[in-house]
């Protein structure tokens, strides 16, 4: 799923539809962060190794995307026990 398959729930007048799209939109930007945290430790691992992988480039310190992606995760968490509660069957 991408971010724009997303729109037609996020205009729905259905809370339930609008908060299964807030959680796909938030799952969707936290994996895309992962990833780019992962690959940005990776190249940090490699830098001194003969398979080096280049380096990302990004102007935010390294340990502010790993706070923002902590956060999301703790905030898909709440979104998840909310929905458990309220009866809400989130897209997987």
């Amino acid at each position: 799923m991408e971010l724009k398959d997303t729109i037609e729930m996020m205009n729905s007048d259905n809370y339930k539809e609008r908060f299964k799209s807030e959680y796909q939109q938030t799952k969707i930007r936290y994996e895309k962060l992962k990833k780019f945290n992962t690959y940005i430790e990776a190249a940090s691992i490699t830098k001194f190794q003969k398979n080096e992988i280049e380096m990302p480039v990004h102007d935010c310190p390294d340990h502010l995307l790993l706070d923002q992606q902590r956060v999301m995760g703790e905030y898909l968490h709440i979104l998840e026990v909310r929905a458990k509660i309220e009866g809400i069957e989130l897209l997987e």
